[in-house]
């Protein structure tokens, strides 16, 4: 059974960081590219960020110098580092992969930037 639990969400003022984290489980983490989206109110979700199996980073234009996407094989964990966080980086953000043709998801977590 695949599973991501995604932490670290909060409320953050305007030019601060946050870390998020997702912990992931029931796949051969290794072999599969993790990605985080975010989905703000009234919008669609949008891909952020993702990192393939071999390392191998992706970022959306507006977050390029900004956000940094990071794995840990040995503890099954995918990272979203982000940094000079905007007013509209607000949305909750998901950790995703995809296996077997499914896309898995996790429960998200909320991220707020404002003063």
């Amino acid at each position: 059974q695949v599973q991501l639990v995604e932490s670290g969400g909060g409320l953050v003022q305007p030019g601060g960081s946050l870390r998020l984290s997702c912990a992931t489980s029931g796949i051969n983490f290794q072999m599969y590219s993790l990605n985080w989206y975010r989905q703000a109110p009234g919008k669609e979700r949008e891909l952020v960020a993702r990192i393939a199996s071999g390392g191998t980073t992706n970022y959306a234009d507006s977050v390029k110098g900004r956000f940094t996407i990071s794995r840990d094989n040995a503890k099954n964990m995918v990272y979203l580092q982000m940094n000079s966080l905007k007013p509209e980086d607000t949305a909750v953000y998901y950790c995703n992969t995809v296996v077997s043709d499914s896309s898995r998801w996790g429960q998200g977590t909320q991220v707020t930037v404002s003063s």
